[in-house]
């Protein structure tokens, strides 16, 4: 059975922010389906990335849509910024929303696509009710705040009950995965369900992007064999 190629979301939280303009336009010529913005406060995770003005100021030289995952506390106090800057889509964690249902609203209002987010530890129930008001759920498979973690190998059965769940409820949504992503990961992590593949260090730490970007693309699309 043939696989439907997944999106390839680099996180330019990897990148060198000292060239972040010619990052985008060099993700974007190497073949990229989308921009992943790590946006963290250093409250709800404790790393400091950027924020807002970080989006506004790319959005004129890239093309491809940005995906902005806001690892941050009260997360409603931003998202207007946020779409105003250029956002596609905006991710908020289901665990630094009190009223989750109310922020997904908010996100689709401002004219965004709305996501939401679960820590490895965070069960997948918390985020069953909402699996129709939502574009994108994001399953963290390594524990949010820093780049180059560790892939958790235990998440990839969350990963793939996910996908059930969003079958089952008939829900539209793409299930993205965040976290250790690799060429040596990304084709069980396809095969588990996983749609969208948000890539940091296997992307920045190739020799370059264009190859981090074909490496993780023909090793997702390879199929793996059991004896």
């Amino acid at each position: 059975m043939s696989q439907t190629a997944p999106i390839i979301a680099p996180s330019i939280l990897s990148a060198d922010f000292g060239i972040m303009r010619e990052t985008v336009q060099a993700l974007e010529q190497a073949g990229a389906d989308w921009v992943h913005f790590d946006v963290m406060d250093g409250h709800f995770v404790p790393n400091l990335t950027f924020g807002a003005p970080m989006v506004s100021a790319l959005r004129p030289y890239c093309s491809l849509p940005f995906d902005v995952h806001l690892m941050i506390e009260r997360p409603e106090q931003l998202i207007p910024a946020f779409a105003e800057a250029g956002a596609n889509l905006i991710t908020v964690h289901a665990e630094a929303c009190v009223h989750l249902h109310r922020v997904i609203q908010q996100i689709k209002e401002r004219g965004c696509g709305a996501g939401v987010a679960l820590n490895p530890h965070t069960p997948l129930v918390m985020v069953e009710a909402l699996l129709a008001d939502i574009d994108l759920l994001l399953i963290m498979t390594v524990n949010p705040g820093f780049g180059g973690q560790e892939f958790i190998e235990g998440m990839l059965p969350k990963v793939a009950q996910a996908s059930t769940l969003l079958k089952a409820s008939r829900s539209s949504a793409l299930l993205s995965v965040d976290g250790g992503v690799s060429p040596e990961n990304a084709r069980r992590l396809v095969e588990a369900g996983a749609q969208v593949l948000v890539a940091g260090s296997s992307v920045f730490g190739a020799p370059s992007v264009a190859q981090g970007i074909d490496a993780l693309r023909r090793s997702a699309l390879t199929p793996t064999y059991t004896a």
